[in-house]
């Protein structure tokens, strides 16, 4: 197993060099993303940290992957979560909607453009062209 729930007071996955608890950790407690960077770095996060829910509820309901049934989907995310483990974020660029990543693993590099959309002042992930 990798992926594992982090201390609070372990350095934040995403990189940002503060404390979990002083960044990514509020927004998986409830506290809404400022905007599409935040929300994809806290979402990286969050598949670190096995914070599935998180995951899930910051994913547009259109998102091809998105499942109604939240248990099932909860469940794969965790299995895929428990198998992979990331070793580093790396922000390739970022616009008011867009945000392209590395997400580095023991497995390969994950290189995306993620699309986000605003709802009711909420940051939801639309869906990600993979290169």
């Amino acid at each position: 197993m990798y992926a594992m729930k982090i201390s609070p007071n372990n350095p934040c996955p995403c990189g940002s060099n503060l404390k979990y608890k002083k960044c990514c950790q509020r927004y998986h407690k409830g506290a809404n993303a400022l905007d599409a960077l935040t929300l994809m770095k806290s979402r990286y996060s969050a598949y670190v940290s096995r914070e599935t829910m998180y995951i899930i509820k910051t994913t547009h309901w259109t998102n091809p992957q998105f499942n109604k049934d939240r248990k099932t989907w909860s469940k794969e995310l965790l299995d895929f979560c428990k198998t992979t483990h990331f070793t580093k974020l790396e922000i390739v660029d970022s616009t008011y909607h867009t945000v392209t990543f590395k997400a580095f693993t023991e497995q390969g590099v994950l290189h995306e453009k993620s699309s986000f959309t605003m709802v009711d002042g909420k940051w939801y992930y639309l869906d990600g062209e993979i290169y």
